[in-house]
């Protein structure tokens, strides 16, 4: 696939989608979004990428926020559209059925946060920097970062970080729960790659569910969340991936998934 914004590759089922605008901090512009609905389309319903791992080009930014002087031109129906296309681009990434995962190499501000908060889990290199600094400009996080930020570290250290839009560096993003795991920069890729091909391993269908549980259930009640988990868990029990894996265990064998 070719792009103006994004580097594409694709490598024994995974999709390694890179924001390429090097000169704006890989800043999201229009463009860029557009480009990056369109490859996150192409990994849901391409049968053969089974995940994807998404990060920024160099090594300063993944993505240092939106691009400010066309939020600077919106007026306030041009806004209100301009951060529903970036909630819907983030969804779809959040929304796929496949794992995406983040690497964070650099600067994760704005949109950037926002972008890398809609993937299933982020892994950082240890210069990595995040922030919702959007309060300094006059303005609020619009792509999901007042929703999706509370709910990954709580109210209150949410409320703390877009209230004051400062940064935090990769040790303490690991400490509240922002990311998973910090790396050297040498070390983010190779490693990110390890964990999603550990993921790709396991039955697909489980890994599509497990995901859809998680996400769901956050916007249920406990209640509501365990009914979703055991509907889940019965349609499991239909497939062959299931008989499959029980079996294996049973039999004290490698299963062979096949996604159905």
């Amino acid at each position: 696939m070719n792009f103006e914004n994004l580097l594409w590759s694709e490598k024994e089922g995974v999709a390694f989608v890179t924001i390429n605008r090097p000169d704006k901090l890989n800043a999201l512009n229009d463009k860029t979004l557009d480009e990056l609905e369109k490859a996150f389309t192409h990994v849901r319903d391409n049968d053969a990428l089974k995940a994807a791992i998404l990060t920024g080009a160099g090594e300063k930014a993944f993505v240092a926020g939106a691009d400010i002087g066309e939020l600077a031109k919106l007026d306030p129906l041009g806004g209100k559209r301009a951060m529903q296309k970036g909630q819907r681009v983030l969804s779809l990434i959040e929304n796929l059925g496949k794992p995406v995962v983040a690497a964070v190499n650099g600067f994760a501000l704005g949109g950037g946060c926002e972008l890398a908060m809609a993937c299933a889990f982020r892994f950082a290199a240890e210069n990595a920097k995040f922030g919702q600094p959007e309060v300094n400009l006059g303005i609020i996080p619009g792509y999901g970062g007042t929703q999706r930020l509370s709910r990954l570290v709580g109210r209150g250290i949410a409320a703390e970080l877009i209230l004051t839009g400062a940064p935090v560096d990769a040790a303490e993003a690991l400490r509240i729960g922002l990311v998973n795991r910090v790396f050297p920069q040498k070390d983010l890729l190779v490693e990110t790659e390890k964990t999603v091909r550990i993921i790709m391993a396991k039955g697909p269908l489980a890994v599509r569910f497990a995901n859809e549980a998680i996400g769901r259930g956050l916007d249920m009640t406990l209640a509501e969340g365990l009914n979703l988990e055991s509907n889940l868990f019965g349609l499991l029990c239909a497939t062959k991936d299931a008989k499959t894996g029980l079996n294996a265990f049973l039999e004290k064998k490698k299963p062979e998934f096949q996604g159905a």
